[in-house]
């Protein structure tokens, strides 16, 4: 058995190399294309953008150059692939359907075409790596519980908060640790009513999408990212929204405990996230009543008890993201992956005072942005999960600040998404 690093070079030598489809060509998507270029065993064999051009100039971003063959036609990609060109199309299912791919990576961002992108995996029996997170959040257990029917691997991607705190998490839990709480640190002032007109000058400057860089800004994707790692792990929210407090490092393992020991939690095992010095790393806390081992832990500089903390400073996104996509191929295994039903529901609540007939925009818009709750709660109270908002109908007025309801509002479109969110609801209640 090899390592992960020797199998990736075995392959190379063999002129066998992990052959990767990616959908999504943005920031992301190019930083992938430029990691897999320094990288052993692995090519991008079909990338997919809204245009060939975008795909082209990502392209770019690798040291390992083929000739390209731009085309929508998957026989003539197949055949493309097969003469050692590189595969440039405007179609998403030329990517999912090319039979010489072994794993698919979904950077899109979008929900709706995660849904779609998943399922055309699933039906070409393709390893799936999931950089949409807002997609796992919201459909998750029923595309992983798919996937391992088809006998395919779904994951989330490493290097994104979620999937580097599961490690972590997976860590701890297998030394037999308990864990107290999971979180990451949030690096920008938490506003939860900013809009992209509000913050275009900045998204410009860190060339980025105004909306996107809002989606950061008003917590949506601090609350979809700890959603997901407690879909993953078991691990809840405290309370709707979760904490977060000022926090710097060195008093993560103090504040993140229960009141009862000093904390800012009421009971143990949630997920949280904090405003200090933190980020871009990620922490778990956990605890032992094993006296010898706290004596170990504190000889070892750990402190002095009864928490501990694990603290990784770093999460370096995309450019982490080939290690996934090897692991499915190579290990069979996941990064990171939702538990049968959803643990915590991610929830849209409203940024503004929204007019019957309005249709919703997008995360990271106007309209609202995205908060956490247990899936229980969400349930009990017939709220709208965050990434089934984008394209409803408010059925009435709704007053700022409200957490927006199924009864507030009509469905416009009968997205996949949506109905496999149905799908979900009924098998995982």
């Amino acid at each position: 058995m090899y390592a992960i690093n020797e199998k990736l070079t075995e392959r190379a030598r063999a002129g066998n190399p992990i052959r990767v489809g990616l959908i999504g060509v943005g920031q992301m998507g190019s930083e992938i294309i430029a990691q897999v270029g320094e990288m052993e065993g692995m090519e991008i064999t079909a990338a997919v953008d809204l245009t060939a051009e975008q795909v082209k100039q990502g392209l770019a971003s690798s040291r390992k150059r083929r000739p390209q063959a731009v085309t929508d036609d998957t026989e003539k990609a197949r055949q493309a692939v097969d003469a050692g060109k590189t595969v440039v199309s405007t179609d998403y299912r030329v990517v999912t359907s090319l039979p010489q791919i072994e794993v698919v990576i979904d950077a899109t961002g979008s929900p709706e075409m995660g849904a779609v992108i998943s399922m055309e995996c699933i039906n070409h029996k393709k390893n799936i790596v999931m950089m949409n997170v807002e997609c796992d959040v919201t459909i998750g257990p029923i595309i992983r519980q798919m996937a391992d029917n088809a006998g395919v691997v779904y994951s989330l991607a490493a290097g994104d908060e979620p999937a580097a705190i599961i490690e972590i998490y997976r860590f701890a839990r297998a030394m037999g640790f308990e864990v107290v709480a999971a979180g990451k640190g949030k690096n920008n002032p938490l506003d939860v009513y900013a809009t992209p007109a509000q913050w275009e000058a900045k998204a410009r400057e860190r060339k980025m999408n105004a909306r996107m860089l809002v989606e950061f800004v008003d917590g949506s994707k601090t609350m979809v990212e700890m959603a997901a790692v407690s879909n993953a792990t078991g691990l809840v929210p405290d309370r709707r929204g979760m904490h977060g407090p000022k926090a710097m490092v060195d008093e993560l393992a103090e504040v993140f405990c229960p009141a009862s020991q000093g904390g800012i939690l009421s009971r143990s095992g949630c997920v949280d996230f904090s405003i200090g010095n933190v980020a871009p790393g990620i922490f778990v806390i956990v605890t032992t009543d094993n006296q010898r081992i706290k004596d170990g832990l504190a000889q070892r500089d750990m402190g002095p008890g009864p928490n501990y903390l694990l603290y990784r400073p770093y999460h370096l996104c995309s450019v982490e993201v080939p290690l996934t996509a090897a692991q499915t191929v190579l290990y069979r295994e996941s990064s990171g992956h939702p538990k049968a039903g959803l643990v915590s529901e991610c929830i849209a609540v409203a940024k503004r005072a929204i007019k019957a007939g309005e249709v919703l925009d997008g995360i990271g818009e106007t309209c609202y942005h995205g908060s956490v709750d247990l899936a229980s709660t969400a349930r009990e109270e017939n709220l709208l999960p965050l990434g089934l908002a984008k394209g409803m109908a408010a059925s009435r007025d709704i007053p700022k600040d409200t957490a927006i309801s199924w009864d507030m509002v009509d469905v416009v479109n009968e997205s996949v998404l949506l109905q496999l969110r149905r799908i979900q609801d009924r098998l995982f209640g």
